[in-house]
């Protein structure tokens, strides 16, 4: 199969939920506010996104209270919402070394062997997925992930993004902060391939609004069947549309002042 990302983009329901993200993506970058204040805007989603981050791996911090934490989760959190941008390069070329940067910024303070593939053959489960792959199969598994992203795909920028965080989350490659990794991987995937170029959707916030579809989607991505991971990218197209919502709620209370 050439092009198994373009086979997914065709799935049931798969190009509405699509092209209603789309939707929501297109009206966002209308707002007015944007003409003068987009570096702020992508700056403040940055940050309630790096929150809903922390909280879907069970650090729930106010945002109010976020900058003053010292939970490492959420600082793991931080540190990776603050370094995306400059990684953005280097996804498209190199997304592997990325992955490895990802976690060493996630995980510091309290993970082990940082940036480094585990080898444990548990990992942790925070979202009850079940028993993570292991190191052999995570391996090679990563290593298709890397060739779904280096190789061009009609496929779009959602639906990549989509498996690149089911994928990850899955996976959970480095054994802590994974899920922390799977949703930046999943936020820099839209904005290096076009659907979110300036950074403004807080994706990982439309997630956490979603509550239990979260890691029901990822359950229905692993059962492997075309239902089940239309059911995941579906679930990520909401995701999108709400945080492009959230994103647009910004922009207002800028507007207002």
């Amino acid at each position: 199969m050439n092009d198994p990302l373009a086979v997914i983009a065709e799935m049931p329901g798969v190009p509405e939920a699509v092209a209603e993200a789309r939707k929501a993506v297109d009206r966002l970058y209308g707002h007015r506010v944007l003409r003068r204040k987009s570096p702020e805007v992508s700056a403040r989603s940055a940050l309630r996104g790096a929150r809903a981050s922390a909280a879907l791996d069970g650090a729930d911090i106010p945002l109010e209270a976020v900058p003053e934490t010292v939970d490492p989760v959420v600082q793991g959190s931080l540190r990776v919402s603050a370094e995306l941008g400059r990684l953005g390069a280097t996804w498209r070329t190199a997304p592997r070394q990325v992955l490895a940067r990802l976690h060493t910024l996630a995980a510091a303070g309290y993970g082990d062997d940082l940036g480094r593939p585990r080898s444990s053959v548990t990992a942790p489960d925070p979202l009850g997925l079940g028993a993570a792959p292991g190191p052999e199969e995570t391996v090679a598994r990563v290593d298709g992930l890397v060739g779904l992203l280096t190789r061009p795909t009609t496929a779009p920028a959602l639906v990549l993004a989509a498996v690149v965080h089911a994928e990850l989350a899955v996976l959970r490659p480095f054994g802590s902060a994974d899920g922390v990794v799977a949703r930046a991987a999943e936020r820099l995937t839209l904005v290096e391939h076009g659907l979110d170029p300036k950074s403004l959707v807080a994706v990982e916030v439309g997630h956490l609004e979603l509550g239990t579809a979260y890691p029901q989607g990822l359950r229905a991505y692993l059962s492997g069947t075309p239902d089940g991971v239309a059911t995941w990218v579906r679930h990520c197209a909401n995701a999108v549309v709400l945080g492009a919502r959230e994103a647009t709620a910004i922009c207002e209370a800028m507007q207002r002042g």
